[in-house]
């Protein structure tokens, strides 16, 4: 028991999914963001043509 204990806290594999793992994370987060900020300015955008273009 003592051994396992041991060899899983030597072992590194776990430790870099994990990271790897939160940077996903991060990287999507900052992606939502970004769309989502584009997205509304986008909108208003194509409201803006719409109306020049049918008043």
């Amino acid at each position: 028991m003592r051994a396992q204990l041991e060899h899983f806290l030597k072992d590194e594999e776990a430790v870099t999914a994990t990271e790897y793992a939160v940077m996903l994370a991060l990287i999507l987060i900052a992606c939502i963001a970004t769309l989502t900020s584009y997205g509304a300015n986008l909108g208003q955008k194509f409201a803006d043509i719409d109306d020049t273009l049918f008043p």
